[in-house]
């Protein structure tokens, strides 16, 4: 990034709206440059779940123009000898955030070209020196808007260490064997209650099967069968009667199942992560 360039700044965060966290971390952005463009990616990430940051990284961040410096403050090891980074993808987006497994989904899917750990000797907030306790303000929100502003330069930010040294999460990968699919519960949707899978709609198109196929799903947490049914894969919910089963592809091309104006995860305790264990059959 050159001097003269201000990038947009994109936040996310467990911090809510509850109290006045967000608020001073765009107040320090501010104080650097007031014409900085700040947004909120989401301030609802579950308390300290890193693998939900990661995965909310994912799938907003490449929709952004390239430059954006999306900041991402999901850090239950504040003030630890974890790292502060920036880590620059091959898109040419910028992520400030804890080195604590955050950037296992973009370096998957996105890559991650250079990293660099944040250095608080100069990319630190001088005003609030006396705390080791909200870095989304004090290290990472400064350090973004100095970024953002063009007052540092990427290379000034603080020294790069290898991205082999990136903290990744586990992630599995998908499969497609003998035609059965097998993947797990990525993420769920808090709102609507859907649960997303890892497995692309191409895999499911290389297994012959199509928009109108019956699939036959198995999901486990671990060893323990959580749900077995058959379902209908879909192009859009109102192909299905409400409350009925279906599978359906999200806007990450990847399948995903729900029920049709109800919450398939509320209703069968589905949850997400590397231990929720899938299957898809026709």
């Amino acid at each position: 990034m050159g001097k003269t360039d201000k990038a947009i700044l994109v936040f996310q965060t467990d911090f809510t709206y509850a109290e006045g966290a967000v608020s001073s971390m765009y107040g320090v952005v501010k104080c650097v440059d007031r014409e900085l463009e700040i947004y909120d990616g989401t301030h609802y990430i579950p308390r300290f779940d890193i693998w939900s940051a990661s995965y909310r990284l994912y799938q907003s961040l490449p929709f952004w123009p390239t430059g954006t410096i999306y900041v991402s403050v999901v850090d239950p090891g504040v003030g630890t000898s974890r790292r502060a980074c920036v880590a620059k993808t091959a898109t040419g987006h910028y992520v400030v955030t804890p080195d604590n497994g955050t950037l296992t989904h973009v370096a998957r899917h996105m890559g991650i070209t250079e990293v660099r750990e944040i250095d608080e000797t100069v990319n630190r907030n001088p005003h609030t020196r006396g705390t080791s306790v909200f870095h989304g303000r004090d290290l990472f929100g400064y350090c973004a808007a100095r970024l953002a502003s063009g007052i540092i330069l990427w290379e000034e930010v603080g020294p790069a260490y290898p991205v082999e040294q990136i903290v990744r999460l586990p992630l599995p990968e998908p499969r497609l064997e003998g035609g059965l699919l097998t993947g797990i519960v990525e993420i769920v949707d808090p709102n609507f209650g859907n649960a997303w899978t890892n497995i692309p709609f191409t895999m499911f198109e290389k297994a012959g099967i199509c928009y109108g196929d019956m699939l036959h799903l198995v999901v486990r947490h671990g060893a323990e069968l959580v749900l077995e049914c058959n379902l209908p894969l879909v192009r859009a919910f109102g192909e299905v009667g409400s409350g009925e089963l279906l599978a359906y592809t999200n806007e990450l091309m990847n399948v995903s199942f729900a029920l049709n104006q109800a919450s398939v995860v509320e209703r069968y305790g589905i949850g997400f992560g590397g231990d929720w264990l899938i299957s898809f059959a026709k």
